[in-house]
């Protein structure tokens, strides 16, 4: 199939699933920002990662916990940010209004507006500019307020469909920075990319830092 085959956006109505299956599906898409200006920021999406509160340990303890896991409880397909060691991280709901359940979306292989990106975010190497959750956020220029709540099919911030990745292209592991559910296979991304964060998986780990 060709990508012209394809609906050229994903829809809310995409997210009313398992987070898991959805955060695979997303592997490939391309996550498009449109600046005020009408300058377009662009990335394919190598790294994705699934919380599902119902089932997912994760959600109980630790920076998941009840309170704060219950943010992700809004209508399926907008998005929403978690913030972790104060950093805004990007991620779309999932399943029914009410239920907590997201995909985190980890990091992006820039393909538009790469200098632009560079502005908002200088590095020294350019693989650093998008492999990590927080990174994309900061080299995208996006603020919560603007965002939060807003549909993935929006003007500001849509997602753009790509034909299914093959599984030989597709490494799942474990979650990033987790005690509980830590070994819950949930996180996906794109084999042998080099914009894929460098973070190790948790099940990999012996301890984890406080």
């Amino acid at each position: 199939m060709t990508r012209a085959e394809f609906p050229s956006r994903w829809h809310p109505a995409d997210f009313a699933g398992d987070p898991v299956l959805t955060a695979r599906r997303l592997l490939g898409s391309t996550l498009v920002r449109t600046l005020p200006g009408g300058v377009r920021l662009a990335g394919r999406i190598v790294e994705a990662e699934a919380y599902d509160c119902p089932r997912d340990p994760a959600c109980t303890a630790g920076r998941f916990h009840a309170a704060r896991s219950a943010e992700m409880a809004i209508p399926p397909g907008h998005w929403l940010f978690w913030t972790a060691h104060g950093h805004p991280l990007l991620q779309v709901a999932c399943r029914e209004a009410g239920v907590s359940a997201s995909v985190l979306i980890r990091a992006l292989e820039p393909l538009e507006g790469r200098e632009v990106m560079l502005d908002h975010r200088p590095v020294i190497r350019e693989r650093d500019l998008t492999n990590g959750p927080a990174k994309l956020v900061a080299a995208l220029g996006l603020h919560p307020v603007q965002v939060s709540r807003t549909p993935v099919d929006s003007a500001g911030l849509h997602l753009e469909r790509a034909p299914a990745l093959p599984d030989a292209d597709v490494v799942t592991t474990a979650r990033i920075g987790l005690r509980e559910g830590r070994n819950l296979p949930w996180r996906f991304h794109v084999r042998g990319s080099p914009w894929v964060s460098p973070a190790t998986p948790s099940m990999d780990l012996l301890t984890l830092p406080d």
